[in-house]
């Protein structure tokens, strides 16, 4: 489906890297290099405030993030040119000193912030869409400003994890937030396997050039016929919702597929307690046959059926021997 509105705040995949690290610390006053300041004669500490950025659409900010970019003494960005870029379509001037705070150099900056933070100087901490921490840097720095009994609050907004969950159309009682996969073969397919039980509907976020093999394994470990969704370019312009089958998806999309994509994956049946070992031994097959080693796939089934792995590993062996 086609969406429509201003102009989004998407990026390009391929240039998130670059984007990075061409961005420069903006602001009244360059960042500060020298000494850490001294903490505040009066004992204030200052507040760290953690805010949700649009994950498309610049009208889905809030109006106290608006507010809060225009008044942050200091903001810690995952990326620079995009908060200037939000600031702009928002029509607001940003005054404080803006201090680039994306993965590679997320652990160094924490203790420069804390000194901030221990200052009395308010921190703003925002990464380029949705909510700091959700894959994204600000775990640290949240961790270590509670520990330091520094008050820590939360501008709550956009999320493409609930965005998803709410419009795959899958059970959203219960979920869970798996992230990105490992992007290793073997080291996805062992994670799949783990998952093949779980009963709550799974959240992944995924690269869109790995989309098409990530989904080929996801029904190798969950059986082809798990429901799931495809969202890309959530609240974007060219939003898209892919519903279907694991097989299917990954039939349709195994050319690729295109900008941000959150999958969201329905959580497995109820336990078939009453599984035989024959029955596990040909749902291994099966799993076998879609791609996914012979160790994970005893495990996914053991982890499916309720059955010990000893003994799917042995029913196997005899079907083996059979055939």
């Amino acid at each position: 489906m086609l969406g429509a509105g201003p102009a989004s705040l998407g990026r390009d995949m391929g240039q998130v890297s670059g984007e990075r690290a061409a961005s420069t610390e903006i602001g009244s006053a360059p960042a500060r290099s020298g000494p850490v300041p001294a903490p505040d004669a009066s004992g204030r500490q200052g507040t760290l405030t953690v805010a949700a950025a649009p994950i498309g659409q610049p009208g889905d900010a809030s109006g106290r993030l608006a507010q809060a970019l225009a008044s942050a003494p200091v903001i810690a960005a995952e990326d620079t040119r995009r908060l200037r870029r939000l600031a702009s379509s928002l029509g607001v001037r940003l005054t404080g000193r803006v201090l680039s705070y994306y993965d590679d150099v997320e652990a160094r900056r924490v203790p420069a912030l804390l000194a901030e933070l221990s200052a009395g100087q308010d921190v703003l901490l925002v990464s380029d869409a949705g909510m700091p921490s959700v894959s994204d840097p600000g775990y640290r720095l949240v961790a270590a400003a509670a520990d330091a009994g520094i008050r820590v609050t939360v501008l709550p907004g956009p999320s493409a994890v609930i965005t998803a969950l709410v419009i795959s159309g899958l059970p959203s009682d219960r979920f869970v937030f798996e992230g990105f996969p490992p992007r290793r073969a073997g080291e996805r397919g062992r994670r799949f396997a783990e998952l093949a039980a779980e009963r709550r509907t799974l959240v992944f976020f995924e690269s869109p050039r790995r989309v098409p093999a990530t989904l080929a394994e996801l029904a190798a470990a969950f059986g082809p016929e798990r429901r799931a969704a495809v969202c890309r370019e959530l609240t974007k312009t060219h939003e898209e919702v892919i519903r279907g089958s694991l097989a299917e998806l990954a039939g349709q999309l195994a050319d690729g597929v295109l900008g941000e994509v959150t999958l969201v994956v329905a959580g497995a049946p109820a336990m078939q307690s009453v599984a035989t070992p024959a029955d596990a031994a040909g749902a291994v097959a099966q799993r076998e046959q879609a791609g996914l080693p012979r160790k994970d796939a005893i495990v996914a089934v053991a982890r499916e059926t309720g059955l010990p792995r000893r003994t799917v590993y042995d029913a196997v062996v005899a079907s083996t021997h059979r055939t």
